[in-house]
């Protein structure tokens, strides 16, 4: 019995299990502070924890299977990711009015676009593994077309956070696999033409939270609240906190979404600077990890899967900090394993698991 478990953990990364697993840990304490206040507090813990516990069980289950096989049913996975963000636009509900973004039974919820980010870093993997020179307007005609489904279907959810993840993990890949400045120059010229007419699709609450960032004292009862609690908490904070489960802005509820989209937040509040610091270099250290995974990785399509998964990491990363201190427009995107949800959550577990199945086949294996 206990050889078939230890040929199970054989090759692990040890050292990226152990920062999601303290990231995950770290993250439960704070939601646990951040709901403190609710009636059901227990529930939200409770849930996170199973989340995790479900997490974990994939990471292995993904750690183990050949991410060989994935990428040669790059064609299905993508397939699956395009039927199930059509199933969301007709069955989706959401917490903001229109948005289209979860697929709930009953009180249980997934939210698919998690998910498809993985689906759709594997299925890169695969085209830019086989494309020889990325340069050629006929390979960046194929990236462009695989890529634009998906990213239209999210645009119809309406998730501009979630788009914006997207785009990162586009042009990180493509950035690595050797895009020419002159085409990135052409994007951004394209992206800036394009914004009158991405304003007009706009739901109202996107463009008011757009007009806030620049000026969050417009509407401070309205639009501008959420940033202008989320840095008075950060603020109030100082260099050591005001200790966990006695923040004013967290526990007297004046801190909207707490325990999600602005949790790091309630990091700076109760922990400080150095609490803030430490969840930080943390989850950089992820990102690194991964980083660094990708150069070892025995093929291409091995690299690729670890940079999309560290360029997904950072978007996320940068995205949630910057809207909660004010740098970027609320967009609703969660801290990876520190902001309360399931799919979250059991997303980047899995999304791990994928770079540890890469570690495990590296070029050089330690016996």
């Amino acid at each position: 019995m206990k050889k078939p478990v230890k040929n199970l953990f054989a090759g692990f990364d040890y050292i990226i299990v152990s920062l999601t697993l303290i990231c995950s840990i770290f993250g439960i304490i704070i939601i646990s502070s951040a709901v403190r206040s609710f009636d059901n507090s227990l529930k939200f813990i409770l849930i996170q924890s199973l989340s995790l516990i479900i997490g974990v069980f994939l990471m292995v289950c993904v750690a183990s299977f050949d991410y060989n096989k994935l990428t040669n049913s790059s064609k299905i996975i993508y397939s699956a990711c395009f039927a199930v963000l059509l199933v969301v636009l007709f069955i989706g509900s959401g917490d903001e009015i229109g948005s289209k973004s979860w697929i709930r039974f009953g009180s249980f919820g997934i939210q698919p676009s998690e998910y498809v980010k993985i689906g759709m870093i594997i299925s890169l993997s695969r085209i830019f593994s086989k494309t020889e020179n990325i340069n050629e307007p006929k390979s960046l005609l194929l990236v462009i077309i695989h890529i634009l489904p998906i990213v239209a279907l999210i645009l119809m959810q309406p998730d501009f956070g979630t788009t914006m993840v997207f785009i990162v993990i586009v042009i990180g890949m493509l950035f690595v696999a050797g895009i020419s400045y002159k085409y990135i120059l052409s994007a951004i010229g394209i992206i800036g033409v394009s914004l009158p007419i991405i304003w007009q699709f706009l739901q109202d609450y996107q463009k008011n939270r757009i007009l806030v960032f620049f000026n969050p004292e417009s509407d401070p009862l309205g639009a501008g609240y959420h940033v202008i609690q989320s840095k008075i908490a950060i603020g109030s904070g100082e260099i050591f906190g005001k200790g966990l489960y006695h923040g004013t802005q967290t526990q007297l509820d004046f801190l909207p979404a707490k325990h999600t989209d602005f949790v790091f937040a309630v990091i700076g509040e109760e922990l400080g600077l150095i609490g803030c610091i430490i969840a930080i270099a943390l989850l950089i250290s992820i990102v690194i990890r991964c980083i660094y995974i990708s150069n070892i990785a025995k093929n291409s399509e091995g690299s690729y899967i670890c940079v999309g998964i560290a360029f997904m990491m950072m978007g996320h990363i940068f995205e949630n900090i910057g809207m909660c201190v004010g740098l970027m427009p609320v967009t609703g995107i969660p801290l990876p394993f520190f902001s309360y949800g399931g799919s979250s959550l059991i997303a980047n577990f899995i999304a791990i698991g994928l770079v540890i199945n890469v570690y495990k086949q590296r070029r050089r294996i330690i016996y």
